[in-house]
């Protein structure tokens, strides 16, 4: 889910991703040559009063000193260069609205740096720092703050202070706990926690009333705290990767929530109020020790995706036929000997993932999935289709393998649409193995003349 929340596909000079490899140590010619291409853009920015400079990429160690002269900058790209400090002259950059330092060799920032009042971005990402430099604090406009992977153990309190803050992106740190003084932010739209080593939430995370996307995913949290609730405005909660083994009841009070990534954790069970997320787009829950689900959970009648994959599931509740939005439905890797009926009324489906179960047999209902289009049922234990697949006549992508099917129904003929059929490792009987030898249109031939004229799919001669 986070490709269309990253705050940083806005701007068009970014110099660099957390986790991206920092430059080699270039040779003295490549520098001597960066240096120049560095020089004569500041003088070019100098000539035409140009608000924005690119300087990144260019294997800078030091800053041409002429830098400092720009006093009109207003947007400054140094990512991807091998600067190691910047210089006091820095803090002259009065106007200077949008900075990023991602992927260079800072351990740490002048105090001048807090003279830059106007700075409202600030990318910091892939620089071995090991703290947020003091001089951060007196940012009081700062809007965008990007510091991922320069080695954080642990946040200042005075990051309270930033209180215009809309974007905080702290990932690939070694964060163990947060300061309490986080829920000063109000206006904290973005958090990117991700890939830390935190064990649990402080309550004031419930103060964050403007947060829209909170990113946990890659920790070590074992709960939620209940104040997490009020968390009003959410639609973005990533948990993938932590060691939770509930979830509150008061998960149920996100209502404009519209994505929830709950994926590789320890869920043994989901509240009954999950139902509640009346907004919810797409759920993913794979490879948790799942074992059974609540009824409440086909109240999610707006959800379009939902990941079940990798659980303990041995049955689906009725109401799952309820999320008439569902497009895409994984359930591999459970041990599912059957779906319910009312499976068949999920007729928005268009791909569905039912590998690795039980399966004996498929309801009649089943074909009732009209508009489907990529259906896997491998390795199973099926052995007979029902007449009614024939009816899903939108079907492109279709796995049977490692079944136990010895034939198919004459009604199959009637999937035209096919472009892939796998049928591998099932002891069919002849003449269909020369047949798939043949290819698909053969197959569907052989079939259609086996069809009974005008008799309708799962009907009687």
């Amino acid at each position: 889910m986070s490709a269309t929340r990253d705050p940083r596909e806005r701007s068009p000079m970014h110099a660099g991703r957390a986790g991206e490899r920092r430059s080699a140590q270039p040779d003295p010619a490549v520098r001597a040559e960066g240096t120049a291409t560095a020089r004569e853009r500041i003088r070019e920015a100098r000539r035409t009063g140009r608000p924005d400079l690119d300087l990144s990429r260019l294997q800078l160690v030091v800053l041409p000193p002429e830098l400092a002269q720009l006093t009109n900058l207003q947007q400054l790209d140094l990512g991807g260069n091998q600067l190691t400090a910047l210089p006091p002259e820095f803090g002259q950059l009065a106007n200077l609205r949008e900075l990023y330092l991602s992927n260079n060799q800072l351990t740490g920032l002048p105090a001048e740096f807090g003279q830059l009042a106007n700075l409202r971005t600030l990318w910091l990402d892939n620089n071995p720092l090991a703290q947020l430099p003091r001089a951060l604090g007196q940012l009081a406009n700062l809007q965008d703050l990007s510091a991922a992977g320069i080695g954080l153990v642990m946040l200042p309190a005075w990051l309270g202070q930033l209180t215009e803050l809309r974007v905080l992106s702290l990932g690939l740190n070694q964060l163990t706990a947060l300061p309490s003084e986080l829920g000063q932010l109000g206006n904290l739209e973005h958090l990117d926690l991700g890939s830390n080593q935190l064990t649990a939430l402080p309550p004031a995370v419930g103060q964050l009333a403007s947060l829209r996307d909170l990113i946990l995913s890659g920790n070590q949290l074992t709960a939620l705290p209940p104040e997490v609730g009020q968390l009003a405005d959410l639609q973005v909660l990533e948990l993938l990767s932590n060691q939770l083994t509930a979830l509150p009841p008061d998960v149920g009070q996100l209502t404009n929530l519209q994505h929830l990534d709950l994926g590789d954790n320890q869920l043994t069970a989901l509240p009954p109020e999950v139902g509640r997320l009346a907004s919810l787009r797409t759920l993913w829950l794979v490879d948790n020790p799942l074992a059974a689900l609540p009824a409440e959970l086909g109240e999610l009648t707006s959800l379009q995706g939902l990941d079940l994959s990798f659980n303990q599931l041995t049955a689906l509740p009725p109401e799952i036929g309820q999320l008439t939005s569902l497009q895409e439905l994984a359930l591999g890797g459970n041990q599912l000997t059957a779906v319910p009926p009312e499976f068949g009324r999920l007729a928005g489906l268009v791909g569905l993932d039912l590998t690795g179960n039980l399966l004996t047999v498929l309801p009649p209902e089943f074909g009732g999935l009209a508009n489907l289009q990529r259906l896997d049922l491998s390795t199973n234990q099926l052995s007979a289709l029902p007449a009614e697949f024939g009816r899903l006549t939108n079907l492109r992508k279709l796995w049977l393998f490692a079944n136990q099917l010895t034939t198919l129904p004459a009604e199959f003929g009637r999937l035209t649409n096919l472009q892939l059929l796998d049928l591998d490792e099932n002891p069919l009987a002849e003449p269909l193995p020369g047949l798939l030898a043949e290819g698909i249109p053969a197959l569907l031939a052989h079939l259609q003349g086996l069809a009974t004229p005008g008799r309708p799919i799962g009907g009687t001669t």
